[in-house]
Order: structure tokens, then sequence, then C-alpha cells
């Protein structure tokens, strides 16, 4: 049996995807706070760290993980955060989930094979280091 969504719920997911695609850290980190699922995900499997990592927005990565939310949660299509941002050259979101204990070999493709692809010797140094 299947339950039709409270639209109400739907609103604020939608809210909450949106602060994470446009950096609002703090805003997110009151939503979360307040009882929001640090590992809230969309229709795609995309969590609001991976939204936030995608858009560059390192304060939003970090406040989410310091909340709980998990580094290396893959979306539907195996992707990480962190392959995502190296992706979009987000280095700052790169440290950011790096700290937080962010994997380079997870998911598909993965962080380190997708630096491999576009030839950012700095980022397999750096994971090479850790």
């Amino acid at each position: 049996m299947s339950e039709t969504p409270d639209p109400e719920v739907i609103e604020l997911a939608s809210k909450v995807f949106d602060l994470a695609r446009t950096g609002d850290a703090e805003a997110l980190a009151a939503y979360l706070d307040a009882g929001v699922p640090a590992n809230l995900t969309n229709d795609k499997g995309d969590t609001l760290v991976m939204l936030a990592a995608y858009h560059g927005h390192a304060a939003a990565v970090t406040a989410l993980l310091e909340r709980g939310a998990e580094a290396d949660r893959a979306n539907d299509r195996g992707q990480t955060p962190l392959a995502g941002a190296v992706f979009k050259g987000e280095d700052a979101v790169i440290r950011a989930l790096l700290a937080a204990g962010a994997d380079p070999e997870a998911g598909t493709p993965s962080a380190l094979d997708t630096a491999r692809m576009f030839g950012r010797t700095e980022l397999l140094e750096l994971f090479g280091s850790r």
C-alpha cells in the first residue's frame, strides 16, 4: 500500500535541499539541529552533503558533516560527494570532506579515478598521503 506524502513534508524537504544547493550553512545547521535527518536524500539518492559539495559550499558541507552526515554516502548512480567535488574542481570542499574522513576510493567512479581522469596530480598526491 502506497502512502501519499504529506505536502508540507515535501515542501520542507524541498526547502532544505535548496539550502544545500545554495550553501546556506547556518540555516542547514538549524534545520538539522531541529531534527531534519543529516542523511536526507532526494529521489536520486543525493544527500544534502552531495548537493552542497557539488555546488562548492565547503561551509555547508562542514556544517552537515559535524551534524552526522555521512561523507561517503553514494547516490543512486554510485557517486560520492568527494568524487563530485573533484569533478567540479572544488578544492575547499575536497579538503572539508577529507578532514571528515571521506574515502578517495569510495564510489563509482571514485574521487581517485576522477582525479586521474582530469589529471589532477596534486589531488592524487593528497589522496596518496592519506
